[in-house]
């Protein structure tokens, strides 16, 4: 496994809080990405441009849970949010979350360049 994974905010407490079969589903989508694979369960997550913040996508039991990763830096996939999806409107994900995971994108590239500089990386973008 060539890439390390990090939690920001909340996000793995959230995860925990799933059901076990939910749990799994989403681990086995981030070893994959940590691996530089995209499991089949995986979109690009709108209005974040490119591929570079994803939405892995798990129904269980007639609900919806989702966790949002991002692969836009170099050996590290942050995991920004985990929660399940209540919305009965359509496929979106909700303004609330979006601007959550928008705030956490930002503290994880504040702790990535915060890394680089402890760790003397140059890079700043994931190889994919």
């Amino acid at each position: 496994m060539g890439t390390s994974g990090a939690w920001i905010g909340s996000s793995r407490q959230d995860l925990k809080s799933f059901p076990r079969a939910v749990q799994r589903d989403i681990g086995q989508a981030l070893f994959a990405a940590q691996c530089g694979e995209e499991y089949p369960s995986v979109k690009a997550l709108r209005g974040f441009g490119a591929r570079t913040v994803l939405e892995i996508v798990a129904p269980f039991d007639s609900n919806a849970y989702r966790a949002i990763y991002t692969v836009r830096f170099a050996d590290v996939v942050y995991v920004l949010h985990a929660f399940q999806k209540k919305s009965t409107k359509g496929v979106a994900t909700p303004e609330r979350e979006i601007d959550l995971i928008g705030r956490r994108f930002d503290a994880a590239e504040r702790h990535y360049k915060e890394r680089r500089k402890t760790h003397g990386k140059k890079d700043d973008r994931h190889p994919r």
